[in-house]
């Protein structure tokens, strides 16, 4: 028995990973297709219908699951989630790739981790050791002396609303994370969505292009894609991998995501990586590691 238990906890930690590798694969792609996606439409306007579209398959997934309605201790924490991830975060980066790379761009997701866990230490009750702090402020230089050395000449308003995205997307994630162990993994984010429905219905009228003729595909496909993984499915995979593997353990893997995005901006988006970006990269993620180990 004794085995039998111990098997299945190993198998569970090893699917939590697996899962955890997909959603941050998908996350991955989100910048790149974001600054594809904004060439024909507006900023704004490509906030609200992903999470329309995201929104509406949620509600159907909700339904379909027979998911009970979240109780009233736990709208204020959903309604958080939401401001983070489903208006904060795809509506500051996307407003921010009017005037960066996306490869520029992706380099400040290298702090969402320590943002992460930033405010999971604020939400939560734990006591961090003085070198948590040591990684963490080193960490936040990098990424600010980066930005001004390549950006704040260039495009300083850029750097400024990615710097917030990612403030408000760690806000997002810690506080998805903490309702994620009463309220259920990807239900989480479908409730987030489903919330912000009433508000995002009456904009999307609002704001919709007067003609959708001048479309082009690929900017079709980005509104697909964020639409679809990064707003809904990539977190289905995400969430269940925190479930599975441990938050702290598996939250590692968004260390990743630089990486992996900057990859697809220069294979696909044919945008330059210069080796400075790469460096500054690799020198968050080490810092954010520290920060992760010295974390409790």
């Amino acid at each position: 028995m004794n085995k039998l238990i111990l098997y299945n906890s190993k198998e569970s930690i090893s699917s939590g990973w697996i899962n955890g590798f997909l959603g941050v694969l998908i996350f991955s792609g989100s910048l790149p297709a974001t600054k594809v996606a904004i060439l024909d439409f507006d900023p704004v306007f490509l906030t609200v219908a992903r999470a329309m579209i995201a929104g509406l398959l949620g509600l159907s997934m909700l339904l379909v699951f027979r998911e009970k309605r979240p109780s009233k201790s736990q709208i204020i924490p959903l309604a958080i989630v939401s401001l983070g991830v489903v208006v904060g975060y795809p509506l500051l980066s996307a407003l921010a790739l009017q005037y960066v790379s996306s490869a520029h761009s992706i380099v400040f997701v290298g702090m969402l981790p320590l943002a992460t866990a930033i405010f999971g230490v604020i939400r939560g009750s734990e006591r961090p050791r003085p070198a948590f702090w040591l990684f963490s402020v080193l960490g936040s230089l990098l990424v600010t002396g980066y930005a001004f050395a390549q950006g704040i000449s260039a495009a300083p308003v850029g750097d400024l609303l990615m710097l917030l995205a990612i403030i408000l997307c760690g806000l997002g994630y810690a506080e998805g994370a903490k309702l994620s162990k009463t309220l259920g993994g990807w239900q989480v984010i479908c409730w987030a969505l489903v919330i912000s429905l009433p508000f995002m219905t009456p904009a999307l009228i609002f704001l919709m292009p007067a003609s959708l003729s001048t479309i082009g595909t690929p900017a079709w496909i980005g509104l697909a894609y964020v639409s679809l993984f990064s707003m809904l499915i990539g977190f289905v995979f995400w969430y269940r991998g925190l479930a599975q593997g441990g938050i702290a353990a598996v939250g590692q893997l968004q260390l990743l995501q630089p990486f992996f995005g900057l990859a697809l901006a220069a294979t696909l988006l044919h945008e330059p990586v210069n080796a400075g970006m790469l460096a500054i990269t690799a020198g968050v993620i080490l810092c954010v590691a520290g920060s992760r180990k010295f974390a409790k």
